[in-house]
């Protein structure tokens, strides 16, 4: 604290015209106060990562079954925000895509997202599609653990063929071929890898039993974040 009380009377002083740029008291604390400001926000920020998991990833990746059992494996709690927001409107999100649009649904993410920074010690698992807004990478960047459970096309496709709740595959009510399937899929995953792969871990979860996935990903949290369990 004397150091920076010190260096914004420099700041107001003579001694910042250019003739005194070599001056010993500025070269001294032009070196000095940007490491020390450097360092003491990086532990505040690995401190505050340390409490909040964010899990990443295309549909079907796992999200959802991951996250309750890396929760309890951790003695954390768990929060799916894609639920959370539909215990919020009362809706379905496919209905909130049909009824209200992507638009509406998007910002009401970020501000739910935006709400559960605060808590401690949770694992949440985020829709596929919440990585793309600068703003929400942003968010879990500085205040979580952000890992990606990434998959195969292929992968996806075999989970999610069936599947008629996910608003971005549907086909206006028809039933797709294989191929505009997988197309569909390339064409967001292509999309969204630039968001995917700044997250801080990365495991692919392609024929691979949750069990292992997760005991990786804790040993991982461990050894590399020093998480707190419970």
């Amino acid at each position: 604290m004397v150091l920076f009380l010190c260096w914004e009377s420099v700041t107001r002083s003579e001694l910042l015209k250019p003739e005194f740029s070599f001056h010993p008291l500025i070269i001294f604390f032009r070196r000095i106060i940007p490491k020390l400001f450097l360092k003491l926000t990086s532990n505040k920020i690995n401190v505050m990562k340390k409490n909040l998991i964010f899990l990443t990833g295309f549909m079907a990746s796992g999200k959802s079954t991951i996250g309750p059992i890396l929760a309890n494996t951790i003695g954390w709690n768990f929060l799916d925000l894609d639920k959370v927001i539909e215990e919020k409107t009362s809706k379905k999100i496919v209905e909130i895509f049909r009824e209200d649009g992507e638009k509406y649904f998007r910002e009401l993410e970020t501000k739910t997202l935006s709400e559960l920074i605060s808590l401690v010690k949770y694992v949440i698992s985020l829709g596929g599609g919440t990585i793309e807004s600068e703003e929400n990478l942003n968010l879990m960047k500085m205040n979580g653990i952000l890992v990606y459970l990434e998959t195969s096309p292929e992968a996806a496709y075999r989970r999610l063929r069936f599947k008629r709740d996910r608003p971005a595959l549907l086909f206006d009510g028809r039933e797709p071929t294989k191929e505009e399937f997988l197309n569909r899929i390339n064409s967001i995953l292509n999309r969204r890898l630039k968001y995917y792969n700044q997250a801080d871990v990365k495991i692919n979860t392609d024929n691979k039993p949750v069990g292992v996935t997760v005991d990786y990903l804790v040993k991982i949290l461990r050894k590399d974040f020093k998480i707190e369990e419970n």
